[in-house]
């Protein structure tokens, strides 16, 4: 009996390994794990190409490129600013993989660097386009509001996690037409830009209190003691809800990489808007003395946007044996912030 059972059995599975339907289940779970190992691998190279942040641009080339003016060729005030504004748009949306933070599938939904570096963006984009609006195109309070400039700020300031009815990619791709259109008037003399030491004063009070808030951010990874200066300077001030005399800070560990590439990406707006101002406001910068103090900002935020070698964002103490890129870029948004005040300074006393 053994032995016959034995025969049965070997006779069994070579019928079984000849049997076609076998086969076709085998080469099913085979494509399927094939398949599923391929699109992982996939997803983890789109990762990976999408993470690069853009390159600085030349703000001055940029400016001809979208203008379609030649070379040396004499701009009309304001050109290089505006363009500047719409060559931060594009970059947004254009980039590898396109805009990011609203996507709902792999592999932008599982990604959290680029998209704060994107939001860190948009931030000043909205910023500066509401400085645009509100007071590099009027003269004074009193005086009337471009059309095209108040209709992309309003576009700019959707929800940027919306992804349809309508997607922010839309939205701000058409607040981006507006810029141009804003633009088109500039150089056939239907529309005005002013380039005076108030309006550049709002622009840069606005920087600072980005910068501030970012330096302020960055140093609580590593937890600080902080004192409450909020009515510092004023005895009769008054708040609505009373708050400790210290209180310990500390960025969430898990959000500190967050924190990190949304400094990043709004020093990267920042330095190009600056470089856009030394040619758009030169004249009021060299009466005012003040073109050496603009340049030391832009090469504070040139130092931020040097290369992360890390394949994460490291967190070690302040003096301790690993590195800090928190702090580290704390201190370089710190001293460029310490700048911007000077230059505040010179514009409204030099």
């Amino acid at each position: 009996m053994p032995v016959v059972q034995k025969t049965a059995k070997k006779t069994k599975e070579v019928v079984s390994y000849y049997n076609p339907k076998v086969w076709k289940e085998k080469g099913l779970k085979w494509t399927l794990g094939l398949f599923s190992i391929t699109a992982i691998i996939a997803v983890f190279v789109l990762m990976f190409i999408w993470s690069s942040e853009p390159a600085e641009f030349d703000v001055l080339e940029n400016t001809y490129e979208i203008t379609g003016t030649e070379q040396g060729q004499k701009l009309v005030n304001g050109a290089v600013t505006t363009a500047t504004l719409s060559r931060l748009i594009t970059t947004l949306l254009d980039k590898p993989g396109g805009f990011i933070e609203n996507d709902k599938m792999p592999p932008g939904v599982l990604m959290d660097d680029i998209p704060n570096w994107e939001f860190g963006v948009l931030t000043q984009i909205r910023d500066f386009a509401l400085s645009m609006r509100d007071d590099l195109s009027r003269s004074q309070s009193q005086s009337i509001e471009n059309k095209n400039l108040v209709q992309a700020q309003i576009k700019f300031n959707i929800d940027s996690e919306s992804w349809m009815l309508p997607a922010a990619e839309s939205s701000y791709r058409k607040a981006d037409q507006k810029v141009k259109d804003y633009l088109d008037e500039l150089q056939k003399g239907q529309a005005q830009f002013f380039a005076r030491a108030d309006n550049l004063r709002t622009l840069l009070n606005k920087m600072q209190k980005r910068l501030g808030s970012l330096s302020q951010n960055l140093s609580a990874s590593v937890g600080q003691i902080r004192v409450n200066t909020d009515l510092a300077g004023d005895s009769a001030a008054t708040k609505s809800t009373q708050t400790a005399d210290q209180s310990l800070v500390k960025t969430d560990w898990f959000k500190i990489d967050d924190v990190f590439y949304e400094a990043r990406g709004q020093a990267w707006a920042i330095l190009h808007i600056l470089k856009a101002v030394e040619i758009d406001f030169q004249s009021v910068l060299q009466k005012k003395n003040a073109l050496t103090s603009l340049r030391q900002i832009i090469r504070e935020l040139k130092s931020t946007q040097e290369a992360v070698w890390s394949p994460v964002i490291l967190n070690g103490s302040g003096f301790g044996f690993v590195t800090n890129h928190s702090l580290v870029m704390a201190s370089y948004i710190s001293r460029a912030n310490a700048a911007l005040i000077d230059l505040k300074n010179l514009l409204q006393d030099g």
